[in-house]
């Protein structure tokens, strides 16, 4: 029936029986079919009152009172005032939230929403606790714009590898916003999550340069001297022109990305950690020196990039870095990526005669189970500029042998 509403305004309505409805409401948030009989205690006198009028008992202004769901219904419909208590409420304060049902019903929907998605990354991803937990929070808790979340996701997942599309106009082309993979925007946060669980990668933008994904194409190039590449893109006459002339050379992620190099198998270079090492090898035997490249500190995108593509064309890849405990990390994680030959980095090559005190927390290193213990007993960090002399006679007698 259509309640009758002056009517239940004047009996249940009003601020003094505010208190009594929201306990009524309660009953049916908690289920669906609240259980029949039950008891209210510490009424007021026109709570009291309001009920006892209901249910036609005399008002005798007790603190408590046994109701039946059935029984008020019963009431109401009898009274035509509505077909029921939850109507009558429902029409007096609003709807009325099912907060079991409603958890239920939400727990099926992520269940559902987690297991729908065809992309392998995706649902290995949604799998874990700690990715459905993001999740959650990044969609404010609302399996609706989760879903929308995921879809875009997916979406850019099908794009990768980018190969060399610039990070703005992926994200223009397929979500239409060419800020929505910016760094903390939730779809490039579910991305990180999906692509990278470990967190291998310190920043972001090493990770979608992994992907193909550039973004900031020019910015810190990778330095090189006398690579060796086969074909006859513009990056190989490049570096061709460069060797020729025994001149370092910067190669930018950009150029890496969108037109890769052609790289003569099996060729061996020499990587070091600091510049400096490969322009005073350039000084001293120009295009004679064997070939090289310098990661410059951490591992960027583009030295990433280039060492990738050396790597999958079968390269053999020997390492120098400093003898200190930021390079021994450093190397360590090349060691594992690449499977890098040790050069001139073993315990036996630390030879400390001088040079800075060791700082920070000692790190083992994990070509050479030795090289820690001798560090911490010298105390003294040995860098690759201080061992100029012995490289650059490394690298000469390569030569002589090639």
């Amino acid at each position: 029936m259509t309640p009758d509403r002056e009517r239940l305004s004047r009996l249940l309505g009003g601020e003094d029986l505010a208190g009594l409805r929201r306990r009524l409401r309660k009953r049916y948030a908690v289920s669906d079919l609240p259980a029949d009989g039950f008891t209210l205690g510490k009424l007021s006198v026109s709570e009291c009152d309001a009920l006892a009028g209901l249910l036609g008992r005399r008002r005798g202004g007790q603190q408590s009172l046994r109701l039946s769901h059935r029984a008020i219904d019963h009431a109401l419909q009898a009274a035509g005032l509505a077909d029921d208590l939850r109507q009558a409420l429902e029409w007096l304060d609003g709807p009325i939230v099912d907060t079991h049902a409603a958890r239920e019903r939400r727990a099926r929907e992520w269940s559902a929403l987690f297991a729908e998605y065809p992309s392998e990354q995706l649902v290995v991803a949604c799998a874990e606790s700690r990715t459905q937990g993001l999740l959650k929070r990044l969609s404010g808790r609302d399996p609706d714009r989760a879903r929308r979340l995921i879809d875009q996701t997916e979406a850019v997942l099908a794009c990768l590898p980018g190969h060399g599309i610039a990070r703005a106009r992926l994200a223009a082309g397929v979500l239409g916003d060419a800020h929505a993979l910016d760094s903390g925007r939730p779809v490039a946060t579910l991305l990180r999550r999906v692509l990278d669980g470990e967190r291998r990668h310190a920043r972001m933008r090493d990770l979608w340069a992994e992907h193909g994904v550039l973004v900031n194409e020019l910015a810190k190039p990778v330095a090189v001297l006398n690579l060796w590449s086969i074909g006859d893109g513009v990056a190989d006459h490049l570096i061709a022109e460069a060797a020729q002339a025994g001149e370092p050379l910067h190669l930018s992620l950009r150029l890496l990305a969108r037109q890769p190099p052609v790289w003569r198998a099996g060729q061996a270079i020499h990587v070091c950690e600091n510049p400096e090492v490969l322009a005073a090898a350039a000084d001293a035997l120009g295009n004679r020196c064997p070939a090289m490249l310098s990661i410059d500190g951490q591992l960027s995108a583009a030295p990433r990039m280039l060492l990738d593509q050396l790597h999958a064309a079968g390269c053999e890849l020997r390492y120098h870095g400093d003898f200190d405990w930021p390079g021994i990390t450093i190397a360590n994680g090349l060691m594992r990526r690449y499977d890098l030959t040790p050069w001139r980095l073993s315990a036996s090559d630390y030879n400390p005669a001088g040079g800075v005190p060791l700082a920070g927390e000692p790190v083992d290193a994990c070509w050479d189970s030795a090289l820690a213990g001798r560090m911490q007993a010298a105390g003294v960090a040995v860098h690759e500029e201080s061992q100029l002399d012995v490289l650059i006679a490394d690298l000469a007698r390569s030569t002589e042998l090639q």
